[in-house]
């Protein structure tokens, strides 16, 4: 149960980051951000603010945005449809009720002949059923419309569409969503460093012990000193984990000198834990660190940038070494991991949002259709050509681009069960 809501806090926290990014630069652009929400799936709750819907949902994974014109389908009414209209003093339509459920007095009821809730903004059609008259209504600019399952939005004009904003502002939006992946994980990477620590002090000294493992178990304290494990003698930290690993559940002796300078041995089992396809062993036992501020600051920040340098070599391993499905994890895998970090305490847990977040916001920046970068390609097309890529070859590179990745997310997903839980 813990990892199943720790995997749903990280992934939710990290999605809802990555969206608010392009929540805000599109509100900074003028362009119309007609739903913010939290989860997916059925709607719990939802309020309207500033022409924003915004809403929490029952599956508690991540969230989205919807922009006006990008990311949404019209609000097309079809002839035929009957709404109810209400009305302000000026006559004009506030809102347009397509719940088909409304028996409100108060509502003009009219069947559609034709609408305009873009360019012109108007609506006409026949009143109460009297194909005689017809009757044309104009539309507010600010005027709702409640869909078929009683959501309440704002309709889109023509100039709060995203693609009304000017280039540089689509642009930024796009980048928006990834570049707060990328801060946010230097942040939380910044703050691990001042929880965990700054950078590993030189040797082998023990830093936090974790509770109820085989190293507390044992009476390992902070302070401690391994200079031996079995037959190998040992002198920095990268030695130990290996020599550690090496035993998973198996009987273990080390040579530990104590803060007293008292030199005793000990015996016990490192527990088994999965690394990939691997099972190694550990202990419990974190390397002892600096706690001032610079230091522990640079650390942090270090980290961030050290992230950044692994992913980045992987990609360009991936590249000219040849693709390996084993190298992507799709949300299985990420389950997995998220299950194991929880296992090693909040302050791991940290660590991994930060890593996590910075991964995100570097694979969303890959000049793939339907992702960040794939639409950041297009904006840079735009700039070069000085007109926009037309909208049907848009759409088509865009499908293409996410029958790709759904195509890769299936198989990624399905290698990771393999790997997690099969074999």
């Amino acid at each position: 149960m813990i990892a199943i809501i720790t995997f749903i806090i990280v992934f939710g926290l990290i999605v809802i980051v990555h969206e608010f990014g392009h929540y805000y630069w599109a509100k900074r652009s003028g362009i119309l951000v007609r739903q913010f929400s939290i989860g997916m799936g059925p709607k719990l709750v939802s309020y309207t603010k500033n022409h924003t819907l915004y809403t929490i949902r029952l599956l508690p994974l991540g969230g989205y945005v919807m922009l006006a014109g990008a990311e949404d389908d019209d609000e097309e009414l079809k002839p035929g449809t009957i709404v109810g209209l209400q009305l302000n003093e000026q006559e004009q339509v506030i809102q347009i009720d397509n719940s088909q459920k409304a028996n409100n007095s108060d509502l003009i009821p009219l069947q559609v002949a034709s609408s305009d809730l873009q360019k012109d903004l108007f609506i006409e059609g026949y009143v109460n059923g009297d194909e005689q008259i017809l009757r044309r209504y104009a539309v507010d600019h600010d005027a709702t419309i409640i869909d078929e399952t009683g959501t309440e939005m704002q309709i889109a004009p023509v100039d709060v569409q995203f693609n009304s904003a000017s280039l540089l502002n689509r642009f930024l939006t796009n980048l928006a969503g990834p570049f707060n992946n990328l801060v946010f994980g230097i942040i939380v990477y910044i703050i691990s460093a001042f929880l965990i620590g700054g950078p590993l002090s030189s040797g082998n000294k023990l830093g936090e012990i974790q509770p109820h493992s085989p190293a507390a178990q044992v009476n390992l304290q902070a302070g401690d000193q391994i200079m031996q494990v079995n037959q190998q003698k040992i002198k920095n930290w990268d030695q130990l984990a290996q020599e550690i690993a090496k035993n998973p559940n198996k009987s273990t002796k080390l040579i530990v000198k104590k803060q007293n300078r008292q030199v005793q041995q000990v015996t016990l089992r490192p527990r088994a834990v999965k690394s990939g396809k691997e099972t190694i062993g550990q202990i419990g036992i974190m390397p002892a660190r600096d706690h001032h501020f610079w230091p522990t600051l640079k650390s942090g920040v270090d980290s961030a940038f050290g992230s950044m340098v692994i992913i980045f070599n992987a990609l360009k391993q991936m590249v000219s070494g040849g693709f390996n499905i084993n190298q992507l994890g799709g949300p299985v895998a990420i389950y997995s991991e998220t299950s194991q970090v929880a296992a090693m305490g909040y302050k791991q847990v940290i660590v991994f949002i930060a890593w996590l977040s910075i991964n995100l916001g570097i694979m969303n920046l890959l000049p793939i259709p339907a992702l960040d970068g794939g639409k950041l390609l297009l904006n840079i097309i735009e700039a070069i050509r000085r007109k926009p890529v037309s909208q049907k070859t848009e759409i088509v590179i865009t499908m293409i681009g996410m029958a790709f990745l759904v195509g890769l997310m299936i198989a990624v997903t399905w290698n990771d069960i393999m790997r997690f839980f099969i074999n």
